[in-house]
């Protein structure tokens, strides 16, 4: 898919587009990842995590940047299953 704009007749496809979530919107969209599960995965206080989801406290940069690679992690991990069958 692509968008096409008109003034200036440049095409823009989704290489030219970033989503940016935070916590809050990240967690509400991805009901399927629980908060207190990757805070503990990534040895992080689930109150704590919780705490930025609600956005009652404010992450540190370097906060966000353990957060984010565990949450990479996980779906580097999840694009690798495989499921056997009978």
């Amino acid at each position: 898919m692509s968008l096409l704009h008109e003034d200036d007749q440049i095409e823009y496809g989704p290489q030219n587009f970033k989503l940016k979530f935070d916590f809050q919107q990240f967690f509400s969209h991805y009901r399927v990842l629980n908060a207190k599960f990757l805070a503990e995965r990534i040895g992080l206080n689930p109150s704590l995590l919780s705490q930025y989801v609600s956005g009652t406290k404010e992450p540190s940069p370097k906060q966000v940047l353990r957060i984010m690679n565990g949450i990479n992690e996980l779906g580097e991990e999840l694009a690798t299953l495989t499921f056997s069958t009978k």
